[in-house]
């Protein structure tokens, strides 16, 4: 697959997800897959070795979440390689995003890669979720296949506003995980479709009562 087929099946995949995002921006979400692919040859960043998988994979697996977020600060825990974060505060010039992981080489590419892009939306942080104290709580705390439910909601209760939510992106159903949720959260199941992707992919949306 070559750039043009890459812009089309993104394309696609928006238009699919009835996320309309200006050709700049689409143009902005590959050219951060082309910085990814390049870091990824020699830093093993993310799993996903082919760009043609990544927007798929990673581009729209991130998006397929952006009608969940709420508020005007969102906190990415364990953004790795910037993933939900960078594409959601592409898609989210109006929201500020903190992007937090305590790996070196992976904030070294996140910071160079909000650079690249001028997202000036974008903040990366380097350190572990429970040792980060913001000036102010977030209204969307989300995490992408970073622990389980328990172990999330333990190291972030500190960082999501008495009325924010956390947003726990999923492949199955984690069941185990939703009967071990500590009481005085509701949890909400909420299945996501990724274009293009067989897998099976939820969001499990938490907050206090």
């Amino acid at each position: 697959m070559n750039q043009a087929d890459r812009v089309s099946r993104l394309a696609a995949g928006l238009e699919e997800l009835q996320l309309a995002l200006p050709s700049q921006v689409q143009a902005q979400l590959l050219a951060y897959l082309e910085l990814l692919a390049k870091w990824n040859a020699a830093y093993n960043l993310t799993a996903v070795r082919d760009p043609d998988q990544m927007v798929t994979r990673h581009l729209l697996d991130s998006l397929a979440i952006n009608p969940l977020l709420q508020g005007a600060r969102v906190a990415d825990i364990g953004s790795g390689a910037g993933l939900p974060g960078i594409p959601l505060a592409l898609a989210n010039p109006e929201r500020h995003f903190v992007l937090l992981d305590s790996n070196g080489k992976k904030t070294r590419f996140m910071t160079q890669a909000v650079a690249m892009l001028g997202l000036r939306n974008a903040e990366v942080v380097q350190t572990r979720a429970e040792d980060y104290r913001p000036a102010e709580p977030f209204a969307t705390v989300v995490s992408r296949a970073f622990a389980s439910l328990a172990d999330f909601l333990r190291l972030t209760a500190h960082l999501c506003a008495p009325d924010g939510c956390w947003l726990a992106m999923k492949g199955e159903v984690p069941e185990p995980e939703l009967q071990a949720l500590p009481a005085g959260l509701t949890a909400t199941l909420r299945p996501l479709h990724v274009p293009g992707l067989d897998a099976r992919r939820c969001v499990v949306e938490i907050r206090r009562n």
